[in-house]
């Protein structure tokens, strides 16, 4: 398949049962990437203010519990 309008060709002309299954593959594979991406940025230190921000929200009574 050279471009996206061939994939979006390809998954539309799936039957049900196909559909379905592509989807819970696809569900699976882009659940994967995120994993992958929050990782790396967890590993990289991107995450590192957030953290520290959200600590000291709950340092100082600024959270709830859910």
């Amino acid at each position: 398949m050279d471009n996206i309008e061939d994939i979006e060709k390809a998954v539309e002309s799936l039957a049900p049962g196909e559909l379905a299954r592509f989807r819970a593959w696809f569900d699976s594979f882009d659940a994967a990437r995120f994993d992958q991406r929050i990782e790396q940025d967890a590993s990289s230190g991107k995450l590192d203010r957030l953290a520290e921000q959200a600590l000291a929200a709950h340092k100082n009574g600024k959270t709830r519990e859910l």
